[in-house]
């Protein structure tokens, strides 16, 4: 994958294909839907509040006259929303894509879910994979389907050592974003094995580092002011070549399940996407296949066996 000059106008047609993404409603993840529509593909736009969806359609249909897009409320703290959010979609629907993108960052003290799961990993990590489970016959029906989960730098960090999932001995903010984006790529590894026997691949991106909503979420009194001041001297990239990995992966022909792909520029905050390092284990079949059960567990899911 020696694509130095790739850029989204490279992007094939994606006529007759249809993509999910959550937290589609700003930053990333609504780049990213924008450019998939600009490129043909059908788009279900997700995310938790209402009038924020209402809002990113006006915006979208505005940004590509034409755009077939629908929107899904989905609430990724909440398993019962999550399950009800995907019922319709999995029973008759194909999903070609499916874009893992929402995600929480630096909550301040440790707070739960509605289902009692500490917020950052049951929101960035358990609500993804319930929602992959339970997505799972729609993807089936793709002739390849994609699920491209965003993780972040974060992930190689020391603090995000997966034991203590649920910081029941402790709660740092960022150890636990730490957790949930590593958590993202062991998840995604591990469904790239089982993907191993058919045409669907599984694929983890980072995005460099952006200003976007997700820092809007941030306790502004360290990180969110820190982000915004590095931002101010152009040491972040914005939304719009953050989504680049994402869009990268979604569509790119040549990427393989199991890649983990980030910005190619300096200490990759930025810049044409290609394969990076994994943190290390990441890719330890014994963890993946401990945090899968561990995750349907949490989640209260099973994931349906896979059509070879």
């Amino acid at each position: 994958m020696d694509d130095s000059h790739w850029t989204p106008a490279d992007i094939p047609d994606l006529k007759g294909r249809t993509a999910l993404i959550t937290g589609a409603t700003s930053g990333i993840g609504y780049r990213t839907a924008q450019v998939l529509a600009e490129h043909g593909a059908r788009i279900l736009l997700a995310g938790r509040r209402p009038d924020s969806l209402a809002d990113a359609a006006r915006r979208l249909r505005a940004d590509v006259p034409g755009a077939r897009l629908e929107t899904v409320q989905l609430d990724l703290g909440d398993l019962a929303a999550i399950r009800e959010a995907a019922a319709p979609l999995a029973a008759g629907e194909i999903l070609d894509l499916l874009i893992n993108n929402a995600g929480v960052m630096d909550v301040p003290e440790r707070r739960l879910t509605r289902d009692g799961l500490e917020l950052t990993v049951g929101t960035n990590h358990l609500g993804h994979f319930a929602l992959t489970a339970h997505l799972m016959p729609a993807l089936e029906r793709s002739a390849a389907a994609r699920v491209v989960t965003v993780s972040a730098v974060a992930a190689a960090w020391r603090s995000g050592d997966l034991a203590d999932l649920m910081s029941e001995h402790g709660y740092r903010p960022m150890g636990a974003y730490a957790k949930s984006k590593r958590a993202n790529v062991v998840f995604t590894q591990e469904l790239a094995r089982r993907f191993a026997r058919s045409a669907h691949r599984a694929v983890v991106v980072h995005p460099g580092s952006a200003v976007t909503n997700l820092q809007r979420h941030t306790s502004t009194r360290r990180m969110g002011r820190l982000l915004v001041a590095l931002a101010s001297r152009t040491l972040m990239g914005s939304a719009d070549g953050a989504a680049w990995p994402s869009l990268y992966a979604a569509t790119h022909p040549e990427v393989v399940s199991g890649a983990y792909l980030g910005p190619a520029g300096r200490d990759q905050t930025s810049g044409t996407p290609k394969p990076v390092r994994l943190p290390a284990g990441a890719d330890d079949p014994d963890l993946g296949a401990w945090l899968w059960r561990e995750s349907e567990r949490l989640a209260g899911v099973t994931f349906p066996v896979l059509q070879t």
